[in-house]
């Protein structure tokens, strides 16, 4: 990974939506104002790729999608998608986005780095916003990336308080570093309960020590991701977190045929609002704001504002953190969430910190 200055941009409300005014504190994809950009902007081509799981992937695919449709509405402006089923299909749907006269391509995911990157050398007046990627270089590309350890060591705390079992788990879609750095952060937060507590609660599936775990290899195999869940079900494990996107489908399906009572809690998006079928077993979600920082990415290049670099979320400007518990709000621990609140606080102190490998580089 080349090292370079990167430009901290202002910051994303998690849970605002785009037309609310953003915080400024240094650089970001474009200055807020009133939703939409003055102007005819009929003549405007946004574009996005997506990673293998499609669009409807109920996670990072989707939340950044939902961004990019909103960028349609509210800027009045042309797009054009290219859904991607395999890995070989980035650089063919990244060539046909070139061909279409994009402005701006959205390349959705860590996968598609290189390709983007040979992408945006080809092409140096065509602007990239790459999604969970903060290293390429060039002038035309932005990345827009996120410190997802901070908000799953929350989860990672939550769980160990309300696991009854003693055992929680995780697994990965395939083991790059947007998958292991959520599992690094809530290994750590389990960890940290347990010292804080004098508890024994077990991780399964994934040790920040070794990086070694559980992984489906690619984010598709259901199969797979109900095959581990099982082991993990059989071993004792009472809540679980997938991070593979769709994978939690298989997840949930091994839950439901065990007839355990095993929770899952989602990543990227609000799992339970986005698959209310299953709301029942979402114990809590670490978010990411894709849906934010893609729409404010197409609209500062709209308005010409768009500035290459890199945005990184974090729980301080409110980039990543976690959903309400839902119905589990009544049954925590007494006294969880004033701890999470504290925790967050602490984190974003400096008091507490997480040292997942995979966790973007600061600022230089």
């Amino acid at each position: 990974m080349t090292s370079r200055n990167k430009k901290i941009l202002s910051a994303f409300g998690l849970l605002a939506t785009a037309s609310m005014a953003l915080t400024a504190c240094g650089a970001a994809p474009g200055e807020p104002g009133a939703s939409g950009a003055a102007g005819d902007n009929s003549d405007y081509l946004a574009c996005i790729v997506s990673d293998e799981g499609g669009f409807d992937d109920r996670s990072f695919n989707e939340l950044s999608y939902a961004g990019f449709k909103q960028a349609e509405t509210e800027l009045g402006i042309q797009t054009r998608e290219a859904e991607s089923t395999t890995e070989g299909d980035y650089t063919e749907n990244l060539n046909a986005m070139i061909g279409a006269g994009c402005n701006i391509i959205i390349p959705v995911g860590f996968k598609l780095a290189d390709a983007t990157q040979e992408s945006a050398d080809a092409h140096p007046d065509v602007h990239y916003a790459i999604v969970d990627v903060d290293w390429l270089e060039g002038d035309n590309i932005l990345g827009l990336n996120y410190d997802t350890a901070q908000a799953a060591f929350l989860a990672g705390y939550a769980a160990a308080a309300k696991t009854e079992s003693g055992t929680v788990a995780t697994y990965g879609g395939a083991q790059i570093p947007t998958v292991t750095i959520f599992m690094d952060g809530f290994d750590a937060g389990v960890r940290y309960y347990n010292e804080q507590k004098g508890t024994d609660v077990k991780v399964l599936g994934w040790n920040i020590d070794d990086q070694k775990g559980s992984f489906v290899g690619d984010f598709s195999n259901q199969a797979k991701a109900k095959q581990i869940t099982e082991g993990f079900l059989a071993r004792g494990a009472d809540i679980i977190m997938p991070v593979g996107g769709p994978l939690y489908q298989g997840g949930v399906e091994a839950i439901k045929d065990a007839g355990s009572d095993a929770l899952i809690i989602g990543v990227d998006s609000d799992l339970a609002k986005q698959d209310p079928s299953i709301a029942d077993r979402v114990f809590v979600s670490v978010q990411k704001g894709l849906d934010v920082t893609v729409f404010d990415a197409i609209k500062s290049d709209v308005e010409g504002k768009f500035e290459s670099g890199a945005y990184t979320g974090t729980l301080e400007n409110e980039g990543v953190g976690l959903s309400s518990f839902g119905e589990f709000e009544k049954d925590l621990p007494d006294g969880l969430t004033d701890e999470i609140e504290q925790l967050k606080q602490d984190i974003i102190d400096g008091k507490i910190e997480i040292n997942s490998p995979a966790s973007p580089k600061p600022a230089q």
